[in-house]
């Protein structure tokens, strides 16, 4: 019977022509000696379509990884709607959100949460054990496939500790691909790396967005890497809006 609960918002998403639809999004947070709520984001709107890419621009602090979070799923806005793919969000149950989450969505972000002494190919499988339903084999034979199509054939089973940065940024890409996620979310993807590899990496995620129908959210303060986003947005003092010509692509 728990079947059809979880499936449901899944189905809502075929057909949507937006990936993600984002109305009114206000997030608050308690603070410390101080007596009203603070308003982190404020009355926020976006929406991204299959196959676009964005870009969101903003100093230190401006609520950007807040906001990221909420267009993930892992928080939820105190006002306002999340829709994914046609699916709005905000009213489901944390179990059906989660679920959501991880069938959609394919987190990269600057801190790749890579685990220590593992191989390239077990890092990339992980997401696939809390999926359930395949065995070891087949969640290393669906690792290597992702490991090869961001040009780690050859580093199958190479230990963390001996990847280069940007190699472990390519197996914290297959691993946010692995699932074959409709949208992907990347926070400062490029802050570690060297302007060579970065421009490596962000092709990858360009290329993987727009030709295969995904949405990718880009969080990030190269404005140069913004540029080549279909639009752009400024983040500034909680409210999001188009960003001046300057940096519009």
């Amino acid at each position: 019977m728990s079947a059809a609960p979880e499936s449901a918002p899944l189905a809502a998403s075929i057909g949507a022509k937006a990936a993600i639809e984002v109305a009114g999004v206000t997030k608050r947070f308690k603070v410390k000696r101080r007596r009203e709520p603070l308003t982190v984001i404020e009355d926020v709107s976006i929406t991204v379509r299959r196959g676009e890419t964005a870009a969101i621009v903003g100093l230190s602090g401006a609520g950007k990884s807040t906001l990221l979070n909420i267009l993930g799923l892992l928080e939820v806005p105190d006002a306002g709607t999340v829709a994914l793919f046609g699916q709005e969000t905000t009213t489901l149950p944390e179990r059906m959100r989660a679920h959501l989450r991880g069938e959609t969505i394919g987190f990269v972000f600057q801190q790749l949460n890579l685990l220590s002494g593992r191989t390239a190919r077990q890092q990339v499988a992980a997401p696939l054990l809390y999926a359930g339903g395949r065995a070891l084999r087949q969640r290393y034979e669906l690792a290597d496939a992702a490991l090869r199509r961001v040009g780690l054939g050859e580093r199958l089973t190479a230990t963390t500790s001996s990847l280069s940065g940007g190699e472990q940024q390519r197996v914290a890409i297959a691993r946010a691909l692995i699932r074959d996620p409709r949208l992907i979310l990347a926070d400062e993807p490029t802050g570690a790396l060297d302007p060579k590899t970065a421009r490596q990496v962000m092709d990858l995620l360009f290329e993987t967005a727009q030709e295969d129908g995904r949405g990718l959210i880009l969080v990030t303060h190269d404005h140069v890497l913004a540029r080549r986003a279909d639009h752009v947005y400024l983040l500034d003092g909680g409210r999001l809006s188009p960003a001046g010509d300057d940096l519009q692509p």
